[in-house]
């Protein structure tokens, strides 16, 4: 396992956790100031999300490359199954293509899918999957012709319904292995997998070469907001060392982006203090 208590090069940041630029939130920073904060600091990458880059997909990435920073990936696809999807299949797809673009145009290497939960006028999650499996095989051929693969990021089951029909990491590799391309893996979050047991033996006998990314944060123990109330590393009750020693022994050895929602905390706390502490965080407790 990769020791971090005095190299934090590893580390990136994705920017949700400083708000989002959401009014009323968080730093409210361009990613211009994300970018030189972050480097300043030693930070060895940074995760965007689509909502910050509009048009200037090619300039923030080179702007990152250039103050030494690698774009580690992009968040995230629209969602492709439930009742949150925005217009027909159509629509989805001309959507799921341009976040794919969008990725290329970063020089982010993996684009991150949500899945978006359970299809309107169904029960269960077998159709739901089925049709998700259909979008991303489509899908899957533009992505390898623009050289960024693909992360299936499941959920806690908490989000099952409206967010994700996919729940655990093992439901992800299923995804994988029913559509069958080559540059489709697996992001694992902690958030969302630190409570499942079978974690560790899923990876070690399915995860080998199919682990994208790794997110970093906590699960507070009296969390507030499922949502919105992640914690900082340190502060929750997930084994992050564990969950580490997991990913890395499935081998992998990218980065480590910590990603925290957090309205009510760390979005409100100057940026230049959260960005320190993830520092300190990292080295002392992931």
């Amino acid at each position: 396992m990769r020791d971090f208590s005095r190299d934090h090069s590893a580390l990136a940041l994705n920017t949700a956790t400083l708000g989002h630029i959401v009014e009323g939130h968080g730093a409210g920073w361009s990613p211009e100031q994300v970018i030189d904060a972050c480097a300043e600091r030693g930070y060895g990458g940074i995760v965007f999300w689509r909502r910050e880059i509009g048009e200037r997909a090619v300039r923030i990435g080179e702007r990152a490359r250039a103050a030494g920073l690698a774009v580690a990936g992009l968040c995230r696809t629209p969602f492709l199954t439930g009742p949150l999807v925005c217009g027909d299949d159509a629509a989805i797809m001309v959507d799921f293509r341009a976040s794919i673009d969008m990725a290329a145009g970063l020089g982010a290497p993996v684009l991150t899918i949500v899945t978006g939960g359970i299809e309107p006028g169904t029960r269960g999650t077998g159709e739901s999957r089925k049709r998700l499996a259909d979008r991303i095989a489509r899908a899957a051929p533009h992505a390898a012709a623009c050289g960024v693969r693909l992360a299936l990021e499941p959920l806690h089951p908490v989000y099952g319904g409206d967010r994700t029909c996919i729940m655990t990491v093992a439901d992800a590799l299923d995804i994988c292995d029913a559509v069958g391309a080559p540059g489709l893996g697996v992001a694992v979050d902690v958030y969302h997998t630190w409570w499942d047991s079978t974690l560790p033996a899923v990876l070690a006998e399915r995860g080998r070469g199919r682990i994208l990314g790794f997110h970093l944060c906590d699960w507070l123990a009296q969390t507030r907001d499922v949502l919105l109330d992640r914690g900082m590393m340190g502060d929750g009750v997930a084994d992050l060392r564990g969950l580490r020693r997991a990913v890395e022994a499935a081998g992998y050895d990218g980065p480590c982006e910590v990603e925290i929602f957090s309205a009510e905390t760390w979005w409100r706390r100057p940026p230049g203090e959260v960005l320190d502490t993830i520092v300190e965080r990292f080295r002392s407790h992931c």
